[in-house]
């Protein structure tokens, strides 16, 4: 009788256990930093999250410098950004992990004049100012800095200037920027309103972003499952927009007020899918990392490999 009391007793204390490691997500909300309803798009168009388990809510940037403004102040749980703004972001204390990677699509970030500009290739623009979108560290000024690499035109002989999106894509089609190093959807935007192309990524930079979310909120267990939870069914609403294009452009082009044919130019060339950080990403990203903290642009060096968290989505 004795022993059934005890076997008894075992047994409670392992449900109770059991019930303390496991976390109610009923309890849990997210709150999802996102830049251009890029994410949102997607979420929404693929129906991932209809019944995810916990409460979320989406907070738009237009660009990565604000949205990690916002992580740095605890405001969001996660983000979603390039990799130099990611590494930005780190090296200027914002605490952060990376814990998944978009493969993207290098002609997504782009190098454009006015389609009436004198300007033919990128070594004209040696003694001209070039903006650059959203701010510094970001993949445009990665972008730039690799085109006037292959150029052989020095950095020092280009005047930057740093402009929001939104605010630089009305300049610009006011005619008051004559070059512009920026990203989808303003690329896109501008493309189809007669932007000339010079130089997209393809072959200059690594065209990989992070989902990234904030240490405060890994250490919360119920977040941390959530979390876990969000990416995995990140990567299977990519997966779906890629088997499902029209409909996840159709959403898009709702949700950011273009034309289905403006959008079906972005959305074509937006991701080729989210899977698990791997070693070779890693390798990657330092090399950037190195890069700009040579360049002096980023405050201090990053580890990438000490700021990813590779056991939230593994391979």
């Amino acid at each position: 009788m004795n022993r059934l009391k005890v076997f008894a007793a075992a047994l409670l204390l392992s449900a109770s256990t059991l019930a303390q490691a496991t976390p109610d997500l009923s309890e849990v909300t997210l709150v999802l930093g996102d830049q251009a309803r890029n994410l949102r798009s997607l979420v929404e168009a693929s129906g991932v999250l209809k019944d995810a388990p916990y409460h979320y809510r989406w907070a738009n940037f237009q660009g990565a410098a604000p949205l990690f403004e916002a992580q740095r102040a605890g405001a969001v749980d996660t983000s979603y950004a390039g990799d130099l703004p990611v590494l930005m972001a780190a090296s200027g204390g914002v605490p952060l992990k990376i814990i998944a990677t978009n493969v993207g699509d290098a002609g997504a970030n782009g190098l454009i004049v006015p389609a009436d500009s004198p300007v033919r290739s990128v070594k004209e623009l040696a003694g001209k100012e070039v903006v650059i979108s959203s701010a510094r560290g970001s993949i445009s000024q990665h972008l730039l800095y690799e085109a006037l690499g292959e150029a052989k035109v020095p950095r020092d002989s280009v005047s930057v200037r740093f402009v929001l999106p939104t605010d630089a894509s009305a300049a610009f089609n006011a005619g008051q920027i004559g070059a512009w190093a920026t990203f989808d959807p303003y690329l896109g935007i501008a493309e189809q309103h007669g932007a000339r192309l010079l130089r997209d990524g393809t072959g200059l930079t690594t065209a990989l972003s992070f989902v990234t979310a904030t240490r405060q909120s890994l250490d919360d267990p119920g977040k941390r499952a959530a979390i876990a939870d969000f990416v995995q069914r990140l990567a299977k609403a990519r997966a779906w927009a890629l088997t499902h294009k029209a409909a996840y452009n159709q959403v898009y082009a709702q949700l950011t007020r273009l034309p289905p044919a403006d959008a079906e130019r972005i959305t074509a060339r937006i991701s080729h899918g989210i899977r698990a950080v791997t070693p070779e990403d890693i390798a990657k990203v330092q090399k950037v990392s190195d890069l700009f903290s040579e360049l002096k642009i980023l405050p201090n060096r990053v580890d990438v490999a000490a700021i990813t968290d590779r056991s939230l989505f593994p391979e």
